[in-house]
C-alpha cells in the first residue's frame, strides 16, 4: 500500500488502465475483476473507486481508446483514386486491426451496461465517428442516394464485415468455410459495392 504517495491521480488512472487492459488482453473480459486489478497495481480494490464510478466506467474508458486506436488505423488505410478501392482499403485495415487486437475488441461487443443505463455522449461520438468514416468512403459511389441511404448503406457494409472478422478473432470462421477472413472480408465489400452502383 505504500504506493500512494508516489502516483498523481493520472498515473493512478493510468495504472488501473493499464492493469485492466492488460487482463482483458489475457482472459477477455471474464479475467477482469477490481481485486486483481488492484493486486497488480498493489493498491486496495477500493482505489478503483476513487477513479472510476464502477467496472463499467472502467471499460467503457478501455472501449473508448480502442475505438480511437481503431479510427487511427483507418486514418492510416492507403488512399486510392478509386472509390471502391478505397473502401476495400478501410475493410482490409478494420479486419488486421481486429486480428491484432482480437480479445480488446471482442470486449466492444461482449461487455453490456446494466439495464437502464445509457451509452455516454462521448462514447455514442466515437461509434458515430467509425461511421461517418465508412459514409464518406461510400458516398463517391452512392451519388444522387438520399443521406438515409448513405447512413443505411454504410451500417450494413460494417455489420457484414464485422461479422466476418468477430467469427475470425472467435476461431470459428473455419466451422463455416475454408478460406481466411481476407478473401472473405473483400468478397462482401466488393459483391455489396457493385450492387450500389446498380
Amino acid at each position: 500500500m505504500g504506493r500512494r504517495s508516489v502516483h498523481t491521480a493520472d498515473q493512478l488512472r493510468e495504472l488501473i488502465l493499464e492493469a485492466a487492459t492488460g487482463l482483458i488482453e489475457q482472459d477477455g473480459l471474464a479475467g477482469l475483476s477490481a481485486r486483481e486489478i488492484a493486486r497488480r497495481i498493489e493498491y486496495s480494490p477500493g482505489t478503483l473507486y476513487n477513479v472510476f464510478d464502477n467496472l463499467d466506467d472502467l471499460v467503457l474508458t478501455i472501449e473508448g481508446r480502442l475505438l480511437d486506436r481503431l479510427a487511427a488505423a483507418l486514418d492510416e488505410a492507403p488512399a486510392s483514386t478509386d472509390a471502391r478501392e478505397g473502401v476495400v482499403n478501410l475493410a482490409r485495415a478494420y479486419l488486421r486491426f481486429t486480428h491484432d487486437n482480437p480479445k480488446l475488441w471482442n470486449l466492444l461487443f461482449e461487455h453490456h451496461l446494466p439495464p437502464g443505463s445509457a451509452i455516454p455522449p462521448w462514447y455514442q461520438q466515437k461509434l458515430d465517428g467509425l461511421m461517418t468514416r465508412i459514409e464518406q468512403a461510400l458516398a463517391p459511389l452512392m451519388k444522387g442516394k438520399d443521406q438515409q441511404a448513405l447512413k443505411r448503406a454504410a451500417r450494413v457494409l460494417w455489420a457484414g464485415v464485422h461479422g466476418i472478422t468477430s467469427l475470425s478473432t472467435a476461431d470459428k470462421l473455419s466451422t463455416i468455410s475454408g478460406e481466411s477472413a481476407g478473401p472473405l472480408v473483400e468478397d462482401l465489400v466488393r459483391t455489396y459495392l457493385a450492387g450500389l452502383e446498380k
